[in-house]
């Protein structure tokens, strides 16, 4: 009897084999491939290039190669990037699990490196679910707003995601063609031992030598692994609709958490209280925002703000946890128009340094590009449906730039410097 796990003998579901994995790594082949690629995206949506402010990955170094100033059009762009990483992200999470208890006999085959090749691909093995474990972990918590990982979210998942594609491009490239030769032998009728044989490991298969009972067929256990997925999608994607579906993202703790009626009845990401603003600070007597510009620091009220040209603009809030607001319909200043007020033409004006009053949480002070200062949807928004901020949504003044990321459109405004940044 097989006591030791690296005997091939010793793991006996008869689930396991060949067909059964290669149909996990197709899957996860494409889905991760997204993945990374409106990760990065996202990570270019944050503008890290303005530096530091923006920054939150210090020495990235030749990792940046590719970014550029995020666009303003279309005014929805990141809450479709952000939404397929999250929603996609947590939907292939029982495709890994299935992925990863399908391969674990190989783990403990002996002798654990029989060439450079198998070498290679043992050491890409273990950065591919070492990596795998790191970024669904991290994100997932994001998500759920749980931050128990030391350090910040940021550079965490950017160096983390680096290390793992890398380690995943390795693992494809050394693997597929036996995985497609699986594929292959499987759509022409060939048993699972012939597909064995064609991974190249034939003296430790997956197919045990000792199978136990059946409790499932392959089939069945395909078609479990994506009804979880599809559970998991069901109760997730509704965080980036309208209406009832809404509703149905029981995992997303602000996508789909009711978020009352009114004027003000969208998703709220962090509240007034929880950022330490206080009503006394807010207040029309006390509240001034300090524009800075080449004509020095002009100081202006509430009142001030409401006695100029104001403008609408519908827009929705997308977040980096996936959810996002439907468009709501924002009142308020040109952020072009309080360049021109600091000094600057309208049609040329620069980047802007926001600050908020907020005393805790990233993003205190954040700075947007000055292709998102110029567009005419950018504001700094005094109302929203028709009634003031409340609080919460960042009274008495916020921005709302088309495009960008929440973190991005901050609240509770103190100090716009517009300059080169």
């Amino acid at each position: 009897m097989a006591r030791f796990p690296s005997s091939p003998g010793f793991w006996r579901s008869p689930v396991r084999g060949p067909r059964f994995t290669s149909v996990l790594g197709v899957v996860l082949l494409a889905g991760i491939t997204v993945l990374f690629l409106t990760g990065l995206l996202s990570y270019a949506a944050y503008n890290p290039g303005l530096s530091p402010v923006n920054d939150k990955t210090p020495g990235k170094g030749l990792l940046g190669f590719y970014l550029f100033s995020w666009p303003t059009d279309p005014p929805w762009l990141y809450r479709l990037t952000q939404g397929v990483h999250v929603t996609l992200g947590v939907t292939l999470v029982p495709v890994l699990l299935a992925k990863l208890w399908s391969v674990v006999p190989k783990l403990f085959a002996l002798p654990p490196v029989r060439s450079l090749a198998h070498a290679l691909e043992r050491i890409s093995l273990l950065l591919l679910v070492g990596g795998a474990l790191f970024e669904f972990v991290t994100g997932l918590l994001d998500v759920q707003l749980d931050y128990v990982f030391p350090g910040s979210f940021y550079p965490l998942h950017f160096y983390g995601a680096w290390v793992f594609f890398a380690a995943f491009l390795a693992h494809v490239a050394l693997r597929a063609p036996a995985a497609l030769r699986n594929l292959r032998r499987m759509r022409e009728g060939e048993g699972e031992g012939a597909q064995e044989e064609a991974g190249g490991e034939p003296d430790f298969p997956l197919v045990t030598p000792r199978p136990a009972d059946a409790t499932v067929s392959r089939r069945g256990a395909l078609w479990l692994v994506g009804g979880g997925s599809l559970l998991l999608f069901a109760t997730t994607a509704g965080q980036n609709t309208d209406g009832p579906l809404r509703r149905t993202a029981l995992l997303a703790p602000h996508g789909g958490a009711d978020p009352g009626s009114g004027p003000g009845g969208f998703q709220i990401n962090k509240t007034a209280a929880s950022r330490g603003i206080t009503a006394r600070e807010t207040s029309a007597q006390v509240w001034r925002l300090a524009v800075t510009g080449p004509a020095g620091t002009v100081r202006l009220s509430r009142a001030d703000l409401l006695a100029l040209t104001l403008h609408s603009s519908a827009l929705p809030i997308a977040c980096v946890e996936g959810w996002s607001t439907s468009d709501q319909w924002w009142r308020g200043v040109r952020l072009r128009d309080l360049a021109a007020l600091a000094g600057h033409d309208a049609d040329t004006a620069p980047d802007v340094l926001v600050e908020s009053l907020q005393r805790h949480g990233a993003f205190r002070t954040a700075a947007l590009r000055a292709n998102q200062v110029r567009d005419p949807r950018s504001l700094l928004a005094l109302d929203v449906n028709g009634e003031p901020l409340t609080p919460d949504h960042g009274y008495p003044a916020r921005i709302i730039v088309p495009a960008a990321p929440g973190v991005l459109n901050t609240k509770w405004v103190a100090r716009l410097t517009f300059a080169d940044l």
